[in-house]
């Protein structure tokens, strides 16, 4: 006999009371405490459904007897309890959605896999018999191949500014409360359609209309998933629709007639004739949620079609491609937003940490031998989704950040400038800023668009500034002028040169140290275990080739490597046979490549980490000082980049790697 699982609610609202009286039947759960910001409404919940009543969340997390915790929070605080009761070892079922947006999400189940506690988005759809039934069907192929499916989720409620449904602070409107369950269904059927148990949209479009508070009244998307499957979804706060879910295939249809709280009946039509199919309505929608997280608390996530966490990820990623499509940003989501951290505990970096660190002549500051890359324009939620993970590379002790004024037209700067006034650690990192990219590469321009990045980032200093280009037309002394210039008035501690040749890198310094001036004292070219065959853009270097490769050596000249993970070559994506990514094929695709991608793969399965980890150590294991620009878009694969400060290559190691031997 399964033991009863102890649970523990964060909230008191009408969803709460909802779970506590569907865990009151459950076969395996068992109400334990309840939390509430009152006392008092702990207290009257506690006296209707058992367990014992605190005046706060956190009292629930540490109460020992509370294994699992139902967060029916507010949508802005669930990823702040989230990671709260992950920290302290709960499993976790949380309201959907699972986060505000994607980069939420995203440190929500990072916290879960860390700590090894369950976590389930409770979609008490997804765990009904009714949903089952429809697999069933879908997997035999009751309406032949799927074509289009059309799903509808809304309710009409009367405006009111402080009602949560409408508040912008409160995530209000309809695309998070309930067109989550659209998304979900449509991600879910073209997944059984395309033989799993759920797939991404390639495409989604959408519009929709705002209320006076800023959020959607009403929206529709239009998706495409693979196999040219449509879904059409429709939300709203603010219209009465008929809620159903239509699935229309080359053979037939089926329609749930009450797809989101189950009561209804799934209709089959074939041949201009209408079936109903049957299925179990007997047990509470909300009880059997509850059973479904008992069974799976030790497996650590539910089986399919339960959500499992990377499905709620994909669907959190989706949400935010519905809002964006329309520019439905919510206001702590806007440019100039303060922007907390997920768990609004203070950023610190974490006192054991795994960082190595290295130092650059001019620059007083220790600086991370792995840096962190800005370029993350087509991030959805880019500014939340960089402070995400901002926040992150800094707790795990990296104080390193590279931006240029180029990149995304000035919003790297922009943001990163945002990030570190919102977190107050100007003198905790290093800004490697960038500029005078062609054809804007002379003393003048340079002078003009580094104090235009000054002004972007809100500093009043760089302390390591790269000239983004070389203009081999310009004398190197000319370039050692201005930067003196700007060094001397204390706006640049340090300055080198990204893409330049060693010859020019000696020609500067040649002329600096004549004029008794401050030379370069590092550079950034490419470097990297995969050679640069060609490239996207005109100007670039690589120093990989080992004329370069020996002088770094001999010089002893610390080298900032772009493209330290030869871009998504080491992630798995680089096949010969497969030539759809353009950027991909033109820089990396070459026959010893592909050799050192398979030895790659080989030391990787050796030392259990990715191949992208391998990677990333090999250019850490130089005999130069070398430090790899990351641009992780995920937090996930960041903690891939990370794990390269663990391996330990041997000089053996390096050269086979590199086809030395």
């Amino acid at each position: 006999m399964q033991k009863k699982l102890n649970w523990g609610i964060l909230g008191t609202g009408i969803i709460a009371n909802k779970f506590a009286a569907g865990i009151s039947i459950s076969r395996h759960g068992k109400l334990a405490a309840t939390g509430s910001r009152s006392r008092a409404k702990a207290t009257e919940f506690a006296k209707k459904h058992g367990g014992r009543a605190y005046g706060s969340y956190q009292d629930v997390l540490n109460d020992r007897e509370v294994e699992a915790v139902y967060i029916a929070t507010p949508h802005p605080f669930h990823a702040e309890w989230a990671i709260k009761a992950a920290a302290a070892k709960k499993h976790i079922l949380c309201e959907k959605p699972l986060g505000m947006n994607h980069a939420e999400a995203m440190a929500i189940t990072k916290a879960a896999r860390e700590n090894r506690v369950f976590l389930m988005e409770a979609f008490m759809y997804r765990c009904h018999p009714q949903t089952k039934k429809l697999v069933e069907l879908l997997k035999d192929k009751a309406v032949g191949e799927v074509r289009i499916i059309r799903a509808v989720f809304s309710f009409n409620s009367a405006f009111s500014p402080a009602s949560k449904v409408f508040n912008n602070s409160l995530g209000g409107g309809g695309i998070l409360d309930v067109g989550c369950y659209c998304i979900s269904m449509a991600r879910l059927v073209a997944g059984i359609a395309n033989g799993k148990d759920f797939v991404e949209p390639l495409e989604v479009k959408s519009l929709g209309h705002f209320t006076k508070t800023g959020v959607d009244g009403w929206s529709s998307a239009v998706l495409k998933f693979p196999g040219d499957i449509l879904a059409e979804v429709s939300t709203g706060v603010q219209v009465n629709q008929k809620n159903t879910v239509c699935i229309f295939g080359s053979t037939g249809s089926l329609e749930l007639t009450s797809p989101w709280l189950c009561d209804g009946v799934i209709l089959l039509t074939k041949a201009g004739k209408t079936e109903e199919i049957f299925y179990d309505k007997s047990e509470d929608i909300y009880g059997i949620k509850a059973d479904m997280a008992a069974k799976f608390t030790r497996k650590l996530k539910a089986a399919p079609p339960a959500m499992t966490p990377e499905d709620s990820l994909g669907n959190m990623k989706t949400l935010d491609r519905w809002r964006t499509g329309f520019d439905f940003f919510y206001d702590l989501e806007k440019a100039g937003a303060v922007i907390p951290t997920v768990d609004r505990k203070p950023l610190l970096a974490a006192q054991k940490n795994r960082m190595q660190y290295g130092k650059i002549a001019g620059v007083e500051k220790k600086i991370s031998r792995l840096v962190m890359g800005t370029v993350l324009d087509g991030l959805v939620s880019c500014r939340v989704t960089t402070h995400v993970l901002f926040d992150e590379f800094f707790r795990c002790g990296g104080n390193c950040f590279d931006t240029a004024h180029i990149y995304g037209e000035g919003r790297s700067d922009i943001t990163l400038g945002q990030w570190i006034k919102n977190r107050n650690i100007r003198e905790q990192v290093v800004i490697i800023a960038k500029g005078a990219h062609t054809p804007a590469c002379n003393p003048k321009d340079l002078k003009l668009q580094f104090l235009e990045s000054l002004d972007r980032m809100k500093t009043s200093y760089t302390d390591i500034y790269l000239m983004h280009r070389d203009n081999p037309s310009i004398p190197a002394g000319e370039f050692i002028d201005v930067l003196n210039e700007l060094k001397d008035k204390g706006l640049i501690k340090a300055f080198g040169g990204s893409n330049w040749y060693p010859e020019r890198l000696e020609e500067a310094n040649k002329y600096a140290k004549e004029k008794g001036k401050t030379g370069f004292s590092s550079a950034s070219n490419n470097f990297s275990l995969a050679r640069l065959v060609g490239t996207m853009f005109a100007g670039c270097i690589a120093s990989s080739d080992p004329a370069s490769k020996k002088w770094f050596e001999n010089n002893r000249f610390p080298l900032f490597s772009w493209s330290s993970q030869a871009g998504k070559f080491f992630s798995g994506k680089a096949d010969p046979k497969n030539r759809a990514d353009a950027e991909l094929v033109t820089c990396w695709y070459s026959a010893d490549n592909f050799k050192r991608l398979k030895r790659a793969n080989e030391l990787a399965k050796k030392k259990k980490v990715h191949p992208i980890t391998i990677a990333c150590a090999y250019v850490l294991a130089q005999k130069f000082p070398a430090y790899a620009i990351i641009g992780p878009k995920t937090l996930f694969q960041m903690e891939d980049s990370m794990k390269a400060l663990d391996i330990i290559l041997t000089e053996q190691e390096i050269k086979w790697l590199n086809l030395e031997k």
